[in-house]
């Protein structure tokens, strides 16, 4: 099966490069790129793509309100921020608007074509040099949802607050599966009823969650 993917940047010399290092994968077809973040939502509305890998800092419409308008359809477009920026506001924008992951531009191409692949298969993706950094600052600064005042006791069952967990550190549904001697698909129908308990739209927030509400704690080291 081909993914299907929607690029929105307003460099036209990056538009070009995520078309030619993702169009080379067999499994990957990038069916438009946008300019702006306006455009990029006329686009998916238009062409419902698998996956929307977007900048951050765009004309007309930037990167969050592309995000959040994306996540918004039915069925929502999962989105893969692409961004030059870390620690950015832009960066905890996104996340609350519902962006499946992010990823910095100067990432190896082939942390840029597994993320792509993970975020369409509903897996998300975090920076990995910059996971401690991001949840750590996020968790100071934002509030995710009003439900994270909330104690998870009551909220999550046993075993909703055990994938959870699995979760925050980072497995897919394939290695929670291995790790609880179950089925994939049990992962994924203990997932679909665990978000919106949540009062979250993506793995990725359901992690953040997690952490704000010190279901699992913020490592330390890098």
């Amino acid at each position: 099966m081909t993914i299907r993917i929607l690029l929105a940047d307003d460099q036209p010399l990056v538009r070009s490069g995520l078309t030619g290092l993702l169009g080379a994968e067999s499994d990957l077809s990038v069916v438009a790129a946008a300019r702006d973040g306006q455009e990029a939502v006329e686009l998916a509305a238009e062409l419902r793509p698998d996956v929307a890998c977007l900048d951050i800092r765009m004309p007309v419409l930037d990167g969050i309100e592309a995000t959040r308008a994306l996540t918004s359809l039915e069925p929502a477009v999962p989105v893969l921020i692409l961004t030059t920026f870390d620690l950015d506001d832009y960066v905890f924008g996104a996340l609350e608007a519902g962006a499946a992951g992010f990823l910095l531009k100067d990432a190896e191409p082939e942390e840029i074509v597994a993320a792509v692949r993970q975020v369409a298969a509903g897996q998300g993706t975090l920076d990995q040099s910059l996971t401690r950094r991001i949840l750590a600052e996020f968790v100071q600064r934002r509030a995710l949802a009003p439900v994270t005042a909330r104690a998870a006791d009551g909220l999550l069952t046993a075993r909703e607050l055990e994938i959870l967990g699995l979760l925050a550190r980072g497995m897919s549904n394939e290695e929670i599966a291995r790790e609880l001697v179950v089925e994939i698909a049990t992962v994924k129908s203990h997932l679909a009823r665990m978000l919106p308990k949540l009062g979250v739209r993506s793995r990725l927030q359901a992690v953040v969650w997690a952490y704000q509400n010190r279901i699992v704690q913020v490592p330390d080291g890098p």
